[in-house]
């Protein structure tokens, strides 16, 4: 069945960030129903199928698959902090940084000005900091464990709880037949 043009809208701006309420407002549902329609649009077996046709062509197009993602993810948690600094502990210039460090793994650099004490005069001693601020290391391990099904990382276990009762009653009724 061929997608309405509203609905391949509602698709190609899904593929922008993932949220079927926006994208069913950007794609031009009404404001109210915008989260009902986003969410029934994903049910929708052919939309699905040309989100999944939408999403495969965006990995092969970009080269960014989940292999590629997985990989990033293991590069930049295994990324050593002492490649940004030199041999006596000065933070290196940012292009000699290992290219891992440079997309991303360092949020900012502040440099700040402090006092470190006094001279033999008593005139306060200054000396520059470089403060680095590093990106969440562990939650970059935290979306590996769920990208493999690490059980460690599962946020919902589902559990399935048959009532006894039930379970006897289909044993007695199967047994009764078997006789």
């Amino acid at each position: 069945m061929a997608l309405t043009p509203k609905q391949q809208a509602f698709v190609r701006e899904y593929l922008i960030d993932l949220n079927a309420a926006a994208a069913a407002r950007r794609a031009g549902y009404s404001e109210r129903t915008a989260r009902q329609m986003g969410d029934e649009n994903l049910s929708k077996p052919d939309i699905a199928a040309a989100i999944a046709a939408a999403q495969a062509e965006r990995a092969e197009r970009t080269k960014v698959d989940s292999d590629w993602v997985l990989k990033r993810l293991a590069d930049e948690a295994d990324a050593d902090l002492a490649d940004i600094y030199d041999e006596i502990g000065n933070l290196k210039p940012i292009h000699q940084w290992p290219l891992i460090w440079r997309q991303g793994l360092v949020q900012g650099v502040e440099t700040v000005t402090e006092r470190v004490g006094e001279d033999a005069d008593g005139n306060p001693e200054y000396a520059q900091v470089k403060k680095v601020k590093l990106s969440d290391r562990i939650k970059r391990v935290d979306l590996i464990g769920k990208h493999v099904d690490v059980q460690a990382f599962k946020e919902k276990v589902d559990v399935t709880v048959t009532n006894l009762a039930d379970v006897i009653a289909q044993r007695r009724k199967r047994l009764g037949d078997e006789s």
